[in-house]
């Protein structure tokens, strides 16, 4: 069992992670929102949910402890528990905020809460800066398309948003793309990760690592079940049973997402093949 998370916790000099009181099996302990910077405006990464009182509360409270006030809100992706938060802090602390992120590719309209307020976009190796930090986009989609995580200068940190978690592995849409990601993560050569969910990465370089070859170690377990039984054509829902089997089973959705993809990449790469039945399986091809 890993360590309980604060609801507020001042990480360094120059990094406050504020819950967001979210948790849940794919948020773990919940969503962690970072205030970067020493000043007395900062940047936040990121905003929880949206409708969570206690997240508001604490974010108050942690504004309040370093006499600081939020100078714009970076969004690491899309998906609703980091973006989500976005509407309650114009509505409870401050309603004229700057709010960038990456667009979606391929583009598509998006806009924040009822009043769909634009967002600013940012780009690949853009730099935002506040007093005490300096942040660099990095470009790395694969759980979504969207996706960036940002290098603190100061610190060799990288905050990962949720190409890389603090426990556990993470879900993605692309694989191709995902391991890509992984790659520009792993070239940056930082000493830590504030990740998107669960605990700070202090060993930030074996931890990616570990994901890379943690995908390639799942991807050899499917061809291996599928060459065993070539004869035999599986369901992606079979497939998960056998090679997820020490997976909890309540996972086991998630991680059929997870398996499809890694089937897309074998397919495309001919070591597999999709056979149409009543439902879809899949076969060894090698």
């Amino acid at each position: 069992m890993s360590a309980v998370i604060p609801r507020i916790e001042q990480l360094s000099s120059r990094v406050v992670r504020v819950l967001g009181c979210n948790p849940g099996p794919m948020t773990l302990q919940g969503t962690n929102t970072y205030l970067v910077g020493t000043g007395r405006r900062r940047v936040l990464i990121d905003t929880g949910e949206p409708s969570v009182p206690e997240y508001i509360s604490n974010l108050k409270e942690a504004l309040h402890q370093n006499d600081t006030s939020i100078q714009q809100i970076l969004v690491t992706h899309w998906h609703h528990d980091h973006a989500g938060g976005v509407p309650d802090i114009f509505t409870h602390i401050h309603k004229d905020l700057e709010v960038s992120k990456l667009p979606r590719s391929p583009s598509q309209p998006e806009g924040i809460g009822e009043e769909k307020r634009k967002y600013t976009y940012l780009k690949d190796g853009d730099v935002i800066k506040t007093e005490g930090a300096t942040l660099r986009v990095l470009f790395t989609p694969g759980h979504t398309d969207d996706h960036m995580a940002l290098y603190l200068e100061e610190e060799k940190a990288v905050f990962s948003g949720d190409c890389i978690l603090g426990e556990g592995t993470a879900v993605f849409e692309d694989l191709h793309d995902y391991m890509l990601s992984l790659h520009t993560l792993l070239d940056v050569n930082a000493d830590l990760i504030y990740p998107g969910h669960g605990p700070v990465v202090l060993s930030a370089c074996s931890k990616i690592q570990e994901y890379i070859t943690h995908r390639g170690a799942r991807e050899q377990q499917i061809l291996d079940v599928l060459r065993d039984n070539a004869a035999d054509a599986f369901s992606s829902s079979a497939l998960v049973k056998l090679v997820y089997k020490d997976t909890p089973e309540h996972l086991h959705r998630a991680a059929e997402i997870n398996l499809l993809h890694h089937l897309k990449k074998l397919q495309k790469e001919g070591k597999i093949f999709l056979v149409r039945d009543s439902e879809e399986k899949w076969k060894s091809n090698l």
